[in-house]
């Protein structure tokens, strides 16, 4: 039996040798959340900010965003390499950019009878930066994962991931379930201490953008939205770390500042994504907290939950970049994140 994230997040929290959860940091964080609540910082649209991704009255968009999220991993650059970039974006964003680019040229990048049979060499095409020696990375899986996953929406979902959503009648978790059962390149697990637990990172954040894309309506309208995690990636752990809510074991911070990357599934991998998903959920729950104590805020505890905290870190980690940069990031280059 697989555990699921915020399960799995409970016992790898409770087992970790190398990555600890510190209460100090989680109150501080909680506070900078709240008053990014009150200020409307942080908010459930966040998703419609970035300029690359699809509107919700795009009747294409949660085919869009199925694609984005199919093939979101792996965008960090090797230390003193060349980044990869697309009309001047770096990671993330150019990606973006180059879906956008190649959709602005006709090329269909939504529809999976196009990208189920899409070869290496128009994936090249597709991705490629504005410096040719730099490509972006892992091209042959990003093939493999779109081809695979175009397959099986055409064999079953009527060739639309909008049924998959369908399929699932309001309920983020039976749709995070779907994902992970029917699309193999999101099968993001791992063997900890005895135990088969999840991270499914791109999974939930695919369900969350369905969610954000569509402002929790329509589509986008789950009950159960509190179901899904925060995404445990490369850099929130920077930002957990930053605010004192999340600290490695000196063993594992000279590791990391020696540049050593560290295997997919390894301890120390795990450790810091299971642990980042449990801080992330303290944090959720002492917001809510504040929220049902404070009489005077014009906020419900249902405003807050780990898809929002997770916008929240991920925008704080772009606009403190350098700040953050002497907290060396775990690197793993894999296809799940």
């Amino acid at each position: 039996m697989v555990l699921m994230p915020k399960e799995s997040a409970k016992l790898v929290a409770g087992l970790a040798k190398v990555v600890f959860i510190e209460e100090a940091g989680v109150k501080k964080l909680a506070l900078a959340v709240l008053d990014g609540l009150k200020t409307g910082k942080i908010r459930e649209g966040n998703f419609s900010q970035i300029k690359y991704h699809p509107k919700p009255d795009d009747p294409r968009a949660a085919d869009w965003i199925f694609v984005l999220d199919t093939l979101n991993f792996s965008f960090w650059t090797e230390t003193g390499a060349k980044k990869w970039r697309v009309n001047g974006e770096t990671g993330y964003f150019a990606f973006c950019a180059a879906v956008s680019r190649a959709i602005d040229q006709g090329k269909p990048m939504w529809d999976p009878k196009y990208y189920s049979r899409i070869t290496q060499q128009d994936a090249e095409v597709i991705f490629r930066g504005d410096d040719d020696e730099v490509g972006i990375p892992l091209i042959h899986n990003r093939v493999k994962g779109l081809r695979e996953a175009g397959k099986v929406l055409l064999d079953k979902y009527k060739g639309t991931f909008a049924e998959c959503v369908k399929s699932c009648e309001g309920s983020a978790k039976k749709l995070l379930q779907l994902i992970v059962n029917e699309f193999e390149s999101y099968r993001d697990e791992a063997d900890y201490e005895g135990h088969r637990i999840s991270i499914y990172k791109r999974a939930q954040i695919l369900v969350g953008d369905i969610w954000a894309c569509y402002e929790g309506r329509g589509l986008g309208e789950f009950r159960d939205i509190d179901s899904i995690a925060m995404f445990a990636d490369y850099r929130i752990p920077q930002v957990l770390v930053h605010y004192g809510a999340m600290r490695y074991s000196n063993s594992l911070m000279s590791k990391l500042r020696s540049d050593e990357p560290l295997k997919q599934g390894s301890k120390e991998e795990v450790e810091i994504r299971a642990c980042s998903i449990e801080v992330v959920e303290r944090v959720c729950d002492e917001v809510r907290r504040l929220i049902a104590a404070d009489s005077k805020l014009d906020l419900n505890p249902t405003d807050v939950n780990a898809i929002v905290i997770d916008h929240y870190l991920w925008d704080y980690r772009r606009q403190y970049a350098e700040e953050l940069e002497h907290i060396p990031f775990h690197k793993t280059r894999t296809i799940y994140y």
